[in-house]
């Protein structure tokens, strides 16, 4: 069986999801299935899983881990995006709750082979979805350097974005590069040593990390896909999304705060002319973090972010 992480914060998701039994409940990253397992048993005896994931190796290892709660589970090969015409096409007016987990897997880190891990020798993919069409390797090879700036510095807040992404282009225009490993040798050396030896994290973990959601287009879709969500809950629903870096977390933040007002006419307007209606209650007013307990036992919880709502 792949190798997946254990489910990140999984009694804060079940709690914030209020399970009920008989309920629907969309799991639109599935992942190691390690939060599905949890809300299938929740949902007991009649209850619905809908499992999304872009990852189909995701969806064989899940098929296994929820092989003891099917029929009532529905897994579909697709991104969360698309959520929406999922539940309509099986017929249902709405759910009662959905889980969006952001990160990634340790399979998709330590097992897919896409180049995820700047520790390893492997191909420069990054794609979650192996049919979708641009790679890292596109990026790198062919994006020019103002593009490569650009992404390293909004995507990957890094501070060296400009000198790494001329190396990088100095690099290949010399020779391609294709693996994962000699990509992050290449951003290692381009950053002065002193600099590289007082960092607490390795030279390329932010830029590994902005090639990934340029790929993958990460942020646009979670910034779709979160009032999407809310449209599919029934009143009541809610929605909990665990993310796992700051970018993420604020496109959250930003969206759940928006969704709870009642009112958008301007903030000088004398009176409210919008008639306007909240669309959510805030769960969260402020993020919660793993405990230090789930920290020692799963390193990987370490930069977890969980926020929710309820539809009103």
């Amino acid at each position: 069986m792949a190798d997946y992480h254990i489910a990140c914060m999984p009694a804060e998701a079940v709690h914030y999801l209020n399970l009920k039994p008989g309920g629907t409940y969309v799991d639109g990253t599935v992942g190691g299935a390690g939060h599905s397992r949890l809300i299938c048993k929740g949902i007991q005896p009649d209850g619905l899983l809908i499992g999304i994931d872009q990852d189909l190796d995701a969806i064989r290892h899940a098929r296994e881990v929820l092989a003891p709660f099917f029929p009532r589970v529905s897994l579909h090969h697709d991104t969360f995006s698309h959520l929406d015409q999922i539940i309509h096409a099986l017929g249902l007016d709405g759910v009662d709750g959905i889980l969006l987990d952001i990160g990634l897997s340790q399979h998709q880190l330590a097992g897919s082979g896409r180049g995820f891990s700047f520790q390893r020798d492997e191909p420069l993919d990054m794609r979650m979805n192996a049919e979708a069409e641009m790679t890292a390797a596109d990026v790198v090879n062919h994006w020019d350097l103002d593009a490569l700036i650009r992404i390293f510095r909004d995507f990957g807040e890094e501070r060296r974005a400009r000198s790494i992404a001329r190396a990088i282009v100095k690099a290949r225009a010399r020779q391609p590069l294709e693996s994962s490993k000699t990509l992050a040798e290449l951003i290692y050396r381009s950053v002065p040593a002193a600099a590289a030896r007082r960092q607490k994290i390795h030279p390329a973990t932010r830029v590994f990390q902005a090639l990934r959601i340029t790929v993958n287009r990460e942020l646009d879709r979670l910034e779709r896909t979160l009032p999407l969500a809310v449209d599919c809950l029934k009143p009541g629903g809610r929605l909990c999304v665990l993310s796992f870096h700051s970018l993420e977390d604020r496109i959250v933040k930003q969206t759940f705060r928006e969704m709870a007002r009642a009112c958008t006419c301007p903030p000088r307007a004398p009176v409210c002319t919008c008639r306007g209606k909240a669309r959510v209650t805030v769960l969260t007013r402020k993020v919660v973090r793993p405990t230090a307990a789930e920290i020692e036992a799963n390193p990987m919880a370490r930069s977890t972010r969980l926020r929710a709502v309820e539809k009103c």
